[in-house]
Formats: structure tokens, sequence, C-alpha cells
């Protein structure tokens, strides 16, 4: 039995250990192997992850073939709450999964990309999977944004480009700063590209990048993360634990330790202080994992920056600057650029090894973020919307277009200061500039403005009209309007008689002379006067029918001498005078121009005329005897052939310059009459195609001088010109004393709204068609020659901005001819048919033996033709 058991037990033993150990000495046999051949081991990990790599990238570059893009314009007024930018944020998330299931998570993203090339402030577009288009084409925003269909952009290659990326930095757990709305948190992002100059090739771009937050990712970020938390937890409490032991055998060293020991009897045989380490206190999830903890809204992102210019050193200043105004976001975390400073160099996206990786991320809109960029959709509120109406954006070249001397196409506005400094002359396009208004206080700048305005457009090729009752802008713009080229456009109509010997251009408000058509004479003179007087069928019905049947008549008769060659012999408005207080006249001015009244006028001369009282006419002859009591009125309307035709001065591009004299009575009724005739003559430019109709440009100064005496024509043409490319300029102090249907037309018809300084209840209408940005406080407290402006370019309201007035010394100092302003004046005056006082005033006096006289010849002429069928008709 002793020896037959080692046989039976031997055998039965190694067998029960082989599969123990089987496996250990496999293990042991694969690690020594490993060790021995680890050249091949890692050999086939890297063409693992080679090949794998490869694979991945060929997908996410298939799946980003398939991508839209979208580009969303604010409104002017666009005001979103913090709940709709979140939403809209929630939106971009989700959209950013709207890919086919084998698409790499790289290649899941929904990028925004803020771009400034010089087209426009800051562009705002949304680029994605094509299956997020239709989610992400309707936000929340409403019809504050359009939202457009996009194609993809092209840049010309630039000779200095600079790239970054950010990463986030500080506590990984802790979130960006919380940045209002208001000022909008795009607000440092704007400013640093404001003095951008696509003159010199410069743009700058930064996409974000957003990613819906990976289950595992995320789980292992959260595993670290407390690991980390837990560690640091357990060295602060050995730390502690360490400071304690020193401390306490610093005690038991100390005399008073040793003295307290002898006291109490322990000499030697005491033990020593009982010390208790501190223990790790436990980790809070939440304080350790901060904005990583909750799963709801937490996205990575991959935030990217390229600055170019054709001028080197600019594309990195712009980075640096881009670089600033990030750190507006940052809080117990920030946005930092990635890479590493060696003395002057930095190594990170510009150089290798990470330039190639930046390039491909940016041109495929891949998204590979950092480990530390997680973050919370609160976060980005700033990020996640275009400018709101809480940004002040710049003006660049492409938002109001630069003046250019001699171009027909534009129209001066001012200066405007960018914010590098930088001053340029500004402008508007012609066609759209359709009318203006201009207020403020006397001497703030507004007749300047109007000045240089003119001036340009007359050098341009352009017709105007300045109407100026105060003839202070005559003098103010001759040294500038001096020019031979100029010279033979230009008109002066002066009313004022300055001088010893003053000369008169002259006027027939009813002359037939230049082809007027009989109708509309009367009734644009018929309502001059009763605009100025306040006649209307209610208030002065007989009086404005006596008027009209008188203009009636001396209209024909003007008719008969012009057909028989004799516009010499023209009747003028005074002549209403003896029509309806000489019977003699009368009858024969009847006799001779039968043939030429319609029905109704013949038969209220011999039916209704006979019956009114003497004491009718002096409402109508009141007016008139003023009229001809002032020399000068005489001189002017006294005439039978004017030379001033504001109709042919449209079509040829003249330059008329209008001084009527004053606001008195007198005055106003002449620029009553005036500004009809202006009426009529625009709207007659209907038996012209539009397209052949030539542009014209009244500029009005001292609205509230002209309005008194026209408030309805003036408001009709705020209304009515734009039809017949007649573009209206007005110019008044305060806008409130304006009658209110020219306020009203003004206001709503205003393609350009300015305004300088002056009283805060003056300007209040003014700022509060802008929402009161800028308040009245601001704009009363502009300098002398500053303007806010509100213009009108591309069909589109640019401002209100700041923009300085042009000076005529400054702008147009080139063009000053002061020498040959006494030449200019000789010729402008020749131009408008002036002749002296006297001589005229002599002509007006004999001008009714003429009329007398013609018509006498005439009834003798046509009696034989006419008057028996005339007897006829009046017969019961």
């Amino acid at each position: 039995m002793d020896t037959a058991a080692p046989y039976m037990t031997g055998p039965g033993g190694e067998a029960a250990s082989a599969p123990l150990l089987g496996p250990v000495v496999g293990v042991v046999h694969a690690v020594g192997w490993v060790i021995t051949y680890w050249w091949v081991v890692a050999a086939a990990t890297v063409l693992v992850a080679t090949v794998g790599e490869v694979v991945v990238r060929r997908l996410a570059r298939k799946a980003s073939a398939q991508r839209m893009a979208l580009e969303l314009v604010p409104s002017r007024h666009f005001d979103p709450g913090f709940e709709e930018i979140f939403r809209r944020g929630v939106q971009l998330a989700r959209a950013s999964t709207s890919m086919p299931w084998w698409a790499p998570r790289r290649s899941k993203t929904v990028q925004v990309r803020l771009r400034a090339d010089g087209s426009s402030p800051l562009r705002y577009r949304i680029e994605g999977p094509a299956g997020g288009e239709r989610l992400l084409s309707i936000t929340p925003f409403g019809p504050g944004v359009t939202v457009n269909r996009a194609g993809s952009l092209t840049d010309k290659p630039r000779a200095d480009v600079v790239r970054a990326e950010f990463i986030l930095r500080g506590r990984p757990t802790a979130p960006l700063r919380e940045v209002p709305l208001s000022p909008d948190p795009l607000q440092p992002l704007v400013d640093a590209v404001s003095d951008l100059r696509a003159d010199l090739g410069d743009l700058a771009e930064i996409r974000l990048d957003i990613q819906r937050a990976p289950k595992m990712t995320l789980r292992a970020r959260r595993l670290q993360l407390m690991t980390q938390a837990r560690r640091m937890e357990r060295r602060e409490a050995q730390r502690a634990a360490r400071w304690i032991r020193q401390d306490a055998l610093g005690i038991e060293d100390s005399l008073a330790w040793q003295v307290q020991q002898l006291v109490a009897g322990k000499n030697g045989g005491g033990g020593r202080r009982l010390v208790m380490p501190p223990v790790p206190r436990r980790i809070d999830a939440a304080d350790a994992l901060g904005k990583l903890a909750d799963d709801d809204h937490l996205v990575r992102v991959q935030l990217l920056v390229m600055c170019a210019s054709n001028t080197e050193g600019r594309a990195r200043a712009r980075l640096a600057q881009l670089q600033a105004a990030l750190d507006v976001f940052g809080g117990g975390s920030r946005w930092a650029m990635r890479g590493l400073r060696v003395g002057p160099w930095r190594i990170g996206a510009d150089r290798w090894p990470s330039r190639r990786g930046f390039e491909r991320r940016w041109n495929l809109g891949h998204c590979q973020p950092p480990r530390a960029n997680w973050v919370q959709l609160d976060e980005l509120t700033g990020l996640l919307k275009p400018p709101t109406v809480h940004c002040r954006l710049p003006l660049l070249a492409g938002d109001l277009p630069t003046f250019e001397h001699g171009n027909p196409d534009l129209l001066l506005q001012g200066i405007y200061r960018g914010p590098d400094g930088r001053r340029r002359l500004v402008a508007t396009y012609a066609r759209e500039t359709l009318f203006e208004v201009g207020v403020g206080k006397a001497g703030g700048g507004k007749t300047e403005r109007a000045l240089a305005q003119a001036i340009g457009w007359a050098h341009a090729g352009g017709g105007l009209m300045f109407v100026d009752p105060h003839r202070d802008s005559w003098p103010r713009a001759l040294p500038f309007l001096a020019h031979e080229h100029l010279m033979e456009r230009i008109a002066l109509i002066d009313l004022n008689a300055h001088g010893r010997a003053p000369q008169i251009s002259c006027w027939n408000p009813i002359g037939m002379h230049q082809g007027q058509v009989a109708h509309e004479v009367v009734e644009a003179t018929a309502d001059a006067y009763a605009s100025v007087l306040g006649w209307d069928d209610a208030t002065a019905p007989r009086a404005l029918t006596i008027l009209t049947a008188a203009l009636a008549v001396l209209v024909a008769i003007n008719e008969a001498a012009c057909q028989a060659g004799k516009p010499e012999d023209q009747a003028t408005i005074f002549h209403v005078r003896s029509l309806l207080t000489d019977s003699a006249f009368r009858a024969a001015a009847l006799s001779a121009v039968e043939g030429h009244l319609d029905e109704e006028t013949r038969s209220w001369w011999h039916t209704v005329f006979p019956t009114l009282p003497a004491d009718a006419f002096a409402v109508v002859l009141n007016p008139l005897t003023r009229l001809a009591a002032n020399p000068v009125t005489r001189a002017f309307l006294g005439q039978p052939a004017g030379v001033y035709n504001i109709r042919t001065a449209m079509d040829t591009k003249m330059i008329v310059w209008v001084c009527p004299g004053g606001n008195g009575p007198t005055d106003r009724l002449i620029t009553a009459l005036l500004a009809r005739d202006l009426l009529r003559a625009v709207r007659s430019r209907r038996d012209t195609p539009e397209d052949q109709r030539v542009p014209f440009r009244p500029y009005f100064d001292e609205l509230i001088t002209l309005t008194g005496a026209a408030p309805e024509t003036i408001a009709a043409m705020f209304e009515d010109f734009r039809k017949y490319r007649v573009h209206v300029h007005g110019m008044t102090q305060l806008l409130g004393r304006l009658p209110m249907p020219v306020k009203q037309s003004l206001v709503q018809n205003a393609s350009t709204l300015a305004s300088t300084a002056g009283s805060q209840s003056a300007i209040a209408p003014i700022t509060a068609e802008w929402g009161d940005r800028p308040s009245p406080e601001v704009v009363a407290s502009l300098d002398r020659f500053e303007h806010y402006m509100s213009l009108t370019v591309d069909g589109r309201r640019v401002g209100p901005v700041r923009i300085t007035g042009p000076h005529l010394d400054d702008v147009f100092a080139d063009y000053a001819r002061p020498q040959d302003v006494a030449a200019l004046e000789r010729a402008a005056l020749a131009t408008a048919g002036a002749a002296p006082l006297p001589q005229l005033t002599d002509r007006a006096e004999e001008q009714l033996t003429r009329v007398t006289s013609f018509l006498a010849h005439h009834a003798t002429a046509t009696g034989s033709n006419t008057r028996p069928d005339k007897k006829k008709r009046y017969q019961p």
C-alpha cells in the first residue's frame, strides 16, 4: 500500500494543478513574446489606427459633402429674449445629429459663422447637415430675422493669413460669464472688426462648431473629474494630517509643555499627545462636476478663428483684437488661444503639426474639439443669434458709398469718421434719394450741407432750384459755381433789389408764350392766390369764382396774342383789376376772346357778373393792389413775356437760384405763385416718358417761411414729385411750426432725415422717428456742423448715424474761383433776363395800353367771323 500511494496520487496532483497553471504560463509566455517582439505590436497598432483614421476621414468627408448654409439677416428692431435664443440653441444642437447613421461623430456638427469681409459689419451664417435645413429654416426669432438660403463662399488668396483655435482655460467645470443681452454680447466682436478695410483685403471670421455631448465620452470625463477630485481631497487630507503632526511634535518639544509635565507629576512617564488625522471628506458630485453634472443641454464646442489681409501685420493685429473681444465671456473659465508660446513664437494652429488639422477642419466643417470644451447652451447665448438692436454697427463702404466728385450717381451727405479715426466723404445714390428733410437750430449747418450737396450735384451735371427767401446762400455758393461750363446753366431770380441799380428778372404767371396749357395756368394761379389768402369753397366761394373767371379771360387773351405772333402784348396778373373795374376794357376783352372761352365762362360773364355788387371785387383786388404798390413785384410780374420757365429749366438741367425777398404778405403771394407754378410744371412732365425725364432737385431753405405761403402746395410736392423724377430737399428750424399736412408728408416720405443740435422739444419729433436712438438729449448736445441722420441705401435704411456736415471751404476748396464771381453774377442775371428796375417798371406801366390796342385790333380782325355766331348763341 505504501508503495502504491505515490503512484496513485502523483499523476492525479499534476492533472489537478494543470488547469490552474496553464493559463498563467500562457499569459507569461504572451507577455514575454510581447516584450521580445514589441515592435510587431506597435506596428500592428499603428496600422490599425491609421486604417481606422483613413476610413473615418473618408466617411466624414463624404458626409460633409451634403451640407447646407443659411444666412440670417436681422431686422433693425431685432430684440430677442433669453428664452428665444435658448430655443435656437436647442435647435442647433438637435440639427447637428441630422446625419446618416454611418457618419462619424466629427461630421455631426452645426457651425455658426461670424464673418466680416467689408461687405457688411458682421455676417451671420449657419452651416450644418442638409437634413437639418427644415429644422433651422424656421427660427424662434419670428419676423425679427430673415432666413435666406446661402451658397458657398469663396475667398481670394491673401498674402498674410493667421489662424487660431481657442480652448477653455480655468476650472474645467466652471461656466463662462453670464453676459447680459444689452448691450449686445456681439458688440466686442463687432468693434474688433469695425476698422476692417476691404481695399486692403482684410478678412476676419469666427467659426463656432456645436456638437451634442457623446454619452460615453461624457461618462469618461465625469469619471476622470471625480477621480481627480477624490485624489485632490486625499492629498489635502494627507497634507493637513502632516501639518497636524508637525504642530503636535512642536508643542511636545516646547518648554511650556515640559514644565506642564513636571508640574503634573508625569516626569518622563507621560504618554504622547493623541493626534487624530483628518478624514477625507465625502466628494459631492454636483460640486466636483459643476456644469458637467447634468446631461441637459450640454454640448461640445470648437472655436476656430482665421484673419487675413494683403498687408503684413494687419491680420495678426486683428486676431489680437478678436482675442481681447472673447475675453468678455471669461468667468470661472475663459477662452484662451490653444498652443505653446516659446519666446516670441507661438506653436499653435499656424505651425506644424497643428496647421494641417486646422485647415482640414476649417475646410470640411469637422468638429474635433479639445477635451476641455464642454459648455451649457445658456453659456453661448451671446453667439447663438445675429446682432440685435442693442448692437452698434459701424458703417462700411458697402453700407454707405464714398462720394466721388463729378459722379452723377452719388449725392453728397457729409463726412463720416470711422472707428479707426479715418474720415471719408459719404454719399447716397441719387436715384434713391427722393426727399430730404433737415431740422436744427439756426447756424447749425443745415444750409451749408444743402449747399455742398447742391454744388456737388451741379458739378456732376445735374439741374436744381435753390429757393432761399433771405438770399444768404447765393453769395456763399458763388465762388464754387464760378466755372465756365456752369455759367451758361445758372440763372438768378433775385427780388431783394439790393444795390444802387438793381436788376430784376421777370415772369408772367399767366403768360402763354412758353406753350403752357391754358386751364393748368388758370388753376395754378388761382390756387396759389387762394392758398395765401386762405380761400376755399366754404370760406370764399364767390371771390374764388371771380378770380378764376378773370384769369380765364386773361389767359385767353394771352393765348390769342401768342397765336397772333405778338407775345409782347400779353396781359399780366395786374390786368385783373382792369377787367373787373373798367367796363370798356372788359367789353373789349370779352369781345376779342369770346371764341377762346368755353360755354360756362361766357355764360358767367354775361349773366352772373352783371349782378355782382361793386364791393364783391375788393377781396380780389386788395392783394393785387399791394403787389402793384411794390415796384419790385410790379416789375417782376408786370412783364408780358417773362424769361422764367421752370419746366424748361428742369428739362435742360438749369441751375436756378430764387430769392423771393422776405416773408411779408406780398412776398408770400410771390412765393405761392412760384411754388404753384413749380407744381404745375412738374406735373406737366406726364407728357414725357418716364425714362426720358431728366432728374431735377429743388432745395427749399427756411421751410417755415415758404410753407406759410403755400402749405398744401409744398405738401403735394413731397407726395407727387417722385413720380416725375423731381426730388425735393427741405430745411427748417422747427418741425413743429410747419403746417400739419407738410409735416406729415415730410416725415412720411423722407429718404434722408437729418437733425443738427437744437432744443430737446424741437428735436423730439425727429428722434421719435428713430425710436429715440439716439435720444433727444444726445442730439441736442451736438457740436456745430454735426448731424444725426438716417439715409436710404439699396432700399434699406442706414442709421441714424453721426455725420459731420461738409464745409464748402474744405470739401470744395479746389472748386473755388473767387476771381470769377462777378462774371458769374452777370451771366446768371443775363440768363434770367434781368433788366434795370426802372426800365421794367416803365414797361409794366405801359402794358395796359399795349393790351388794349391788341384787343381792339384783334376784335376788328376777327369780328366779322365770330360775332354773328356769338349773337345767335346768346339769344334765348
